[in-house]
């Protein structure tokens, strides 16, 4: 466990204790040498030790995620037996008397996936809880099915998700009464304190350990039944390209659209397979820049109607469209576009099976930071929108949800049967509005100019600033606050609502939300991942031709834009 500002030679220490317990001799040779480097007086490596050392990869609500190398503040072997045997402390804590709890373990094709998902697994199971792992590297969502199909008292999923190709990841979901869903407070501190109690008290090789079980095909089988249903059998088949970016979405993904009664699509070669260097992105993620282009390359080849991007694991959905205004002759639609297509999608639904029943029931939700465009949906067909904090452990557990998103490209379509975002189950209901649309002989862009017509124009754009010194970002939030601004952009500022100490039913959160008038509105909020200061726009446009309400959104989000840029520069 770090200290608090150790001496040198207190880290050298640390550091030494921790190649003693380190089973994965790529860690050890690497730290050994970071020690040796230190000892002979090498400024870098002893920099490189602070860093790894002084301070611990911080378990929450995000569960771990981080860069794999030795110490207590990167992802490793001994992280990872730390954080499954505090896990599993904490569900034995939990456990009714005479009950054992159980624990689903899943992974994806990143560098030491497998390897973290079999020591959890071990640890647990060594621990006394039951311990089963997933029989291959699958998709999060298959491991977000599973922790409610199998009704077991947790789930972990080993996965970086879009990371950089060396990082890696632990997400921990619940059962029981949080029925599927990631943690939330105060469940991650709990967690979070089991851990320490563990790293402070034991190595990682007295830990016992003991034998798992290891699930069978049929939780494959049942997820991809389940989700294939998400559709209505195909009128017609749009043509499609699929990429896997470099993931394992494409083996379950294929058999779901298979089932579904899609064709099977084009697919890019170059990265339909599981490959943990990720040789074709800089990133591994479809909304930066370059990482759809060998994707869209083959929709050009293949005159294809659709573009269909899965991120490495699977939870997330990309779409692009074909545009002949743009290079390329392809747009990738925005997560907010894509949200609001599948939410009317969904509205629409439940209006159709509550029919004779008294109206349309059920929830849309989404994240504070998405589009407001979805409470206009719900609105208009008569159903309850809730806004809640950032991420899905949050949106899947709204009351009543039928279905929920994100502007980060994800989307949950089916929250009977997942409780977290899917980006599989959210492609084939994608598909299937494709082919419904192509049935009756129109297109995505057709039914974008639809929505417009009928709920307004809703744009929205995002300011990412990137610091190398985080005290910047609580300047800037700390700034905002106390010298708010009675106006952006030249558009005057309504009201400002702090959410740190709470706002209605909405947890305290750091975030600044400043409505303005005419419906614009800005989120500002710190990253929960990465040294970011984030700030989400968005505006519509009510009144007028389709063009005319473009026009009018997108003229306010570029005005709230350049101002926003200049209150946090």
């Amino acid at each position: 466990m770090p200290q608090t500002n150790p001496t040198d030679a207190e880290r050298l220490a640390l550091a030494e204790a921790w190649i003693a317990q380190d089973p994965d001799p790529e860690t050890r040779e690497e730290l050994a040498a970071l020690v040796e480097g230190a000892r002979s007086g090498d400024a870098a490596a002893s920099a490189e030790l602070a860093d790894r050392f002084d301070t611990r990869l911080a378990f929450g609500t995000a569960g771990l995620r981080g860069e794999i190398a030795a110490g207590p503040n990167r992802m490793n072997r001994v992280l990872v037996a730390q954080a499954a045997a505090g896990l599993a402390a904490y569900l034995l804590e939990r456990a009714q008397p005479g009950s054992t709890p159980s624990v689903v373990i899943g992974y994806d094709g990143r560098k030491n996936s497998a390897v973290f998902a079999r020591d959890t697994a071990a640890v647990m199971a060594g621990a006394g809880v039951r311990a089963v792992l997933l029989p291959r590297l699958l998709p999060t969502p298959v491991l977000a099915f599973a922790v409610r199909h199998l009704d077991t008292s947790a789930g972990v999923m080993v996965t970086a998700s879009h990371n950089p190709p060396n990082d890696n990841g632990y997400k921990v979901y619940l059962g029981g009464d949080d029925q599927g869903s990631q943690i939330v407070a105060p469940a991650d501190a709990e967690i979070a304190a089991h851990i320490l109690q563990v790293a402070a008290s034991t190595t990682v090789s007295e830990l016992p350990r003991a034998d798992f079980e290891t699930a069978t095909e049929a939780i494959i089988d049942e997820y991809v039944r389940q989700t294939a249903l998400v559709a209505e059998p195909p009128a017609a088949q749009p043509r499609v390209v699929y990429t896997a970016m470099h993931g394992v979405g494409w083996e379950t993904a294929g058999r779901v659209l298979a089932d579904a009664g899609f064709d099977a699509p084009a697919v890019v070669e170059e990265q339909i397979s599981p490959d943990p260097a990720f040789p074709t992105v800089a990133f591994p993620n479809p909304e930066e820049p370059g990482a759809m282009d060998l994707s869209l390359a083959r929709a050009r080849e293949t005159d294809a109607e659709l573009v269909v991007a899965n991120d490495p694991d699977a939870d997330r959905l990309a779409i692009a469209i074909p545009d002949a205004t743009v290079d390329g002759g392809y747009r990738a639609l925005t997560g907010n576009e894509v949200g609001l297509l599948l939410g009317w999608q969904a509205a629409r639904r439940a209006e159709t099976e509550s029919r004779g029943e008294g109206g349309a029931e059920g929830t849309l939700a989404c994240s504070i930071v998405s589009s407001p465009g979805l409470e206009a949906v719900a609105e208009a067909y008569g159903l309850e929108f809730i806004a809640t904090l950032t991420g899905f452990k949050w949106i899947s557990r709204a009351p009543g949800l039928v279905f929920g998103f994100e502007e980060a490209l994800g989307y949950l379509v089916n929250p009977t049967t997942v409780r977290d975002k899917d980006g599989i189950s959210a492609a084939v209901a994608f598909l299937s509005l494709a082919a419904e649309l192509k049935a009756a002989d129109k297109t995505i862009a057709d039914h974008l100019d639809e929505f417009v017509e009928r709920f307004g124009a809703f744009a929205s754009a995002q300011i990412s600033l990137r610091v190398d010194d985080l005290s910047r970002i609580a300047e800037v939030m700390t700034r905002l606050r106390d010298e708010p601004p009675a106006s952006v952009g030249g558009i005057r500022v309504e009201r400002i609502d702090d959410l740190s100490g709470g706002f209605g039913a909405l947890p305290p959160s750091d975030v600044i939300r400043i409505v303005l008038d005419g419906g614009g509105r800005v989120m500002v909020r710190p990253s929960g991942t990465e040294p970011k200061l984030k700030v989400y726009i968005d505006a519509v446009g009510e009144q007028g031709s389709v063009t005319e309400r473009r026009t009018a959104a997108s003229d306010a989000v570029s005005a709230l834009e350049a101002g926003m840029r200049e209150l946090i520069a």
